[in-house]
């Protein structure tokens, strides 16, 4: 599909990776931009349209739905990381809040948009994942848990938006310099060349976006005797 008139509606818009893509739709050509965030008066920036959205309260996912009825692209983009492992006390408490955002809450609003999508032409859903959707880290295991099972779950949603014509593209990156990566100590990609990336992989009909180095080494590594999730 073409970002030229496009109306996008992106969740998680208020900050990092989902402010850049805003701004990069916007940049596209995109006819409309709906930045949806928990607290959409932490939006800030000029253009786009403001949207009230918590993925994980089913209310709020179908108010989005019927108030943003001429939405062509979607970008689920909100994701929390809980750092949890899984032998920890926590470990199945950090989980469950993980899967409730980074599984359960694209797998809803996609829900809730496929009839709008398929009423205006089958459009597009990009569903950010992560590099941990293939490689599961200490620190971050039940996060990795997550993000495997969304990957799983973008595969399915293009079995099943095939037939109304609905492109589903998958984004892999590896560290962002976001929020969630703030005192790691790593190579970083920019949120603005993520988003650009992303964005160039949808109007290319692409099912699958490796936004940077790490994330197309890590899937060269599955087909190998010694994958990197082997550790």
């Amino acid at each position: 599909m073409k970002l030229k008139n496009a109306v996008v509606l992106i969740t998680g818009a208020n900050r990092g990776l989902g402010r850049a893509f805003a701004e990069a739709a916007l940049a596209a050509g995109a006819a409309k931009v709906y930045a949806a965030a928990r607290t959409p008066a932490a939006i800030d920036l000029p253009g786009v349209v403001p949207v009230a959205l918590d993925v994980t309260d089913p209310a709020q996912v179908a108010a989005a739905a019927a108030r943003c009825a001429d939405v062509t692209l979607l970008i689920n983009n909100a994701g929390i990381s809980r750092q949890g492992r899984l032998l920890a006390a926590d470990g199945m408490a950090a989980a469950r809040a993980e899967l409730e955002t980074n599984f359960f809450g694209p797998w809803a609003v996609a829900r809730a948009f496929a009839p709008v999508l398929q009423a205006n032409g089958g459009g597009a859903v990009l569903n950010v994942l992560s590099v941990l959707s293939w490689l599961t880290l200490p620190g971050v295991a039940t996060y990795s848990a997550s993000k495997a099972a969304a990957w799983s779950l973008s595969n399915g949603l293009r079995n099943e938006l095939k037939a109304q014509g609905t492109q589903v593209t998958s984004l892999h990156v590896g560290f962002m310099d976001t929020d969630m990566t703030r005192g790691l100590e790593a190579p970083k990609a920019a949120p603005t060349d993520v988003a650009r990336f992303a964005l160039e992989g949808i109007e290319a009909g692409a099912f699958e976006v490796l936004a940077d180095d790490l994330s197309r080494q890590v899937k060269h590594s599955l087909s190998s005797p010694t994958p990197a999730y082997a550790g």
